[in-house]
């Protein structure tokens, strides 16, 4: 293979690429205004994530003197920071810039965002009011001047910094010479809506943001001081969320995962973001107090931060300004009334969300509960909802008599808290906890009953690319395969098992198990494409997933698009492989579709000299996924559901409108080509929306594409 400069894209970069990409959503016009700013939302709150984890990571390293060239694909840590930091700054500068333009087409449609300079008396009252109502009860503010040691400031919590000028006169002028500047803080409250929309006038509506409502209500805030004038500036800080797990063994697993969660309240800082329009002196008082080092991330940024509240943008009755909510389909053949495990007896069926229904899961786990028959249920959590009926059902079997096991992740990044609440209750209701496998995540979607039939015991379950959330499943695309395939289901309970008693490895036939087979298992197939490719034979390699980040994989496609092999890439995330090099990667193509849903699945699909092999998995190419993780992958055994996937693979695949390409430009160009218009996410309910007429009969495809 030809060495290239272009071998390899940085984890870290090519997130930011991503992320750039949620962020072009926001100048789309395919899609809705309020949806553009809701995207702008989730581009910040990505952000806030990146660097609690990916930057801290790094910073890490530097703080540690080491250069971490060995884990950051050849570049020092240093230069990352720097790099980092610099495209961040470029990315914060462009999406204040997007949100003006955003807010000038609201006004356009008789929306406007008023802040506290332009409203009228009228609305001046209604804030004064709202202020003294709802805000000032929750107001935390703290007078900064006199303390002796600098408040902790929230991760991430949304804060003004309050500069008053005080007043003097001759009698005290001295005191006032000393104590002519104050400073303060006030915390933005979080448990208030971040907009709040004041009375309509007419067709046009009117919203103010609560950080403008505080700065009007100042003067309530602060009646002890006789300043002359009084400045109001937003900052946040982000401190690193790596969890930091001591090995204390008089402690449980549950107690030292949330002494590690309460640990990321005061653990450093990562990042310092500032209004750029705050007083010099301010912004160095600041600094100093919070010994925050121009070295640091600092981060100019516009009026307001948090814009992750911007996905939470309020509907205001503008369903013209919103996608169409669309209604999740049945899966052909698989009735919700009656048995679903008599259904499943007979073939196997897949969801593919949010375009079906998630009540599959949910009946097939109640349906559990209930059956006098079945004996015992297994099933891997990682991410419930909030208000999860996953949750219900299981303490439901437990209290039908069902033995219950369920294996929770406490270490599910940003979501341990609720873990921790769900194990708690659970256990308390009867149910099997486990924790897991030392030094690894489980990661797996599985489910496993064992059901009494004829003085045997049958099993039936499900394996999934998704996390078990009702939530999520709105908005993330996902496969599901329910099966009663006995051998498949065989070696489920190996999975299980493993749980129970760690130190033994089990062999596997069907399943594809990380941490022990992933990878050999998928660098044997595409071996067998390189062989059957320098053959002459037809070769030819397809996958999604969210992320490909190990060189290692990188490599080994790179070995084979030189054999001949072609390959397909689907990635929505990050992609440290860089397509179409001459000499390295030429046949290999690179696609990343960002719309209105979160594209989760990953499936891998083989030619295998026309016997094509077909497997969805919980694992992506990460290192993470294949060496530190507990994941499944599964094959796919039923004609009709292997070509159902290669379809929605296909669809996907030629989508003009929201794919975006991989380059060595790394540009996030779109997708141009000659052929009709095909947006992936819409033509894909259009499919199972066809699947689903009588045969014979052609659906009105067309409108409900403009439905979705």
């Amino acid at each position: 293979m030809t060495k290239s400069k272009y071998q390899y894209v940085n984890r870290e970069i090519s997130w930011l690429q991503f992320n750039a990409r949620v962020l072009q959503e926001c100048t789309d016009n395919n899609v809705p205004l309020i949806e553009r700013l809701r995207f702008l939302g989730i581009f910040s709150n990505n952000l806030d994530e990146f660097f609690k984890v990916r930057y801290a990571t790094v910073k890490r390293i530097v703080d540690a003197g080491k250069t971490g060239k060995s884990v950051l694909g050849g570049e020092k840590a240093k230069d990352l920071l720097e790099e980092i930091t610099k495209i961040a700054i470029e990315q914060q500068s462009r999406s204040v810039e997007v949100l003006k333009k955003l807010v000038k087409e609201l006004e356009e449609q008789n929306i406007f965002l008023l802040n506290e300079t332009e409203l009228s008396e009228k609305q001046g009252e209604f804030v004064k009011n709202y202020f003294i109502q709802k805000v000032s009860p929750q107001l935390m503010t703290i007078i900064l001047n006199d303390l002796a040691e600098f408040p902790m400031l929230k991760d991430t919590a949304a804060y003004l910094a309050i500069k008053m000028i005080l007043k003097g006169d001759d009698r005290t002028r001295q005191t006032y010479e000393k104590r002519e500047k104050r400073y303060a803080l006030i915390e933005i409250p979080k448990g208030i809506d971040r907009f709040i929309e004041l009375p309509k006038e007419g067709d046009r509506s009117f919203i103010i943001m609560l950080d403008d409502v505080i700065r009007y209500c100042l003067d309530s805030v602060f009646p002890m001081f006789d300043y002359r004038s009084i400045s109001a500036h937003m900052i946040k800080i982000t401190r690193d969320a790596e969890l930091d797990i001591d090995n204390d063994l008089s402690k449980s697993f549950i107690e030292k995962i949330y002494s590690s969660v309460e640990h990321r309240k005061i653990s450093d800082p990562v990042r310092f973001v500032y209004d750029k329009a705050i007083e010099k002196d301010t912004l160095e008082f600041l600094k100093e107090k919070m010994e925050v080092e121009d070295t640091d991330s600092v981060i100019p940024g516009g009026r307001y931060h948090n814009k992750r509240d911007y996905m939470g943008f309020p509907s205001l009755g503008r369903t013209d300004l919103m996608y169409d909510k669309i209604t999740p389909l049945p899966v052909k053949g698989l009735s919700l009334e009656g048995s679903l495990l008599e259904k499943i007896a007979e073939k196997d069926y897949l969801q593919y969300t949010p375009y079906h229904t998630f009540s599959y899961v949910i009946k097939f786990l109640r349906e559990a509960a209930l059956d006098p028959k079945v004996k015992a249920i297994k099933i891997t959590v990682y991410r419930l909802a909030k208000d999860s009926q996953v949750a219900a059902c299981l303490s439901n079997a437990v209290k039908n008599g069902k033995q219950v096991t369920l294996q929770i992740e406490l270490r599910a990044r940003f979501d341990e808290q609720a873990n921790i609440r769900y194990a708690e209750e659970l256990q308390a209701e009867g149910v099997k906890l486990n924790f897991g496998v030392p030094g690894l995540k489980v990661h797996s979607k599985i489910c496993l009953i064992e059901r009494e039939e004829d003085d045997d015991i049958k099993r039936y379950g499900f394996i999934s690319t998704g996390n078990f959330n009702e939530s999520t499943a709105r908005i993330y695309t996902d496969y599901t395969l329910f099966t009663a395939h006995e051998p498949i289901l065989k070696e489920l309970n190996k999975v299980f098992d493993f749980f129970e008693t760690t130190y033994k490895i089990n062999k596997y036939k069907h399943l594809v198990v990380s941490p022990h087979y992933t990878k050999k298992f998928f660098k044997k197939l595409i071996n067998n494409e390189i062989k059957n490719a320098k053959a002459g034979k037809e070769s030819f390699i397809k996958i999604k997933m969210n992320s490909l980040t190990s060189y290692e994989m990188v490599d080994k496609l790179y070995d084979a698009s030189n054999a001949g092999v072609k390959i397909q890439l689907i990635v929505r995330g990050i992609c440290c492989l860089v397509p179409g090099i001459k000499g390295m990667s030429e046949n290999i193509e690179a696609i990343s579709v960002v719309d209105k849903f979160l594209e989760h699945p990953r499936m891998f699909v083989f030619c295998n000299e026309g016997d094509t092999k077909i497997y969805i998995s919980s694992a992506d190419f990460m290192t993470r996924n294949l060496v530190n993780r507990v994941e499944v992958g599964c094959p796919i055994y039923d004609e009709d559901i292997k070509q159902e996937l290669l379809d929605t693979f296909e669809i996907s695949w030629n989508d003009n409108v929201k794919a975006r390409v991989f380059n060595k430009a790394r540009n996030n160009a779109y997708r141009k080509n000659d052929r009709p218009k095909l947006r992936s996410q819409f033509a894909m309910y259009d499919y199972y929306v066809e699947k689903l007429a009588p045969v014979g009969q052609s659906s009105q495809t067309s409108s409900i594409a403009e439905e979705v």
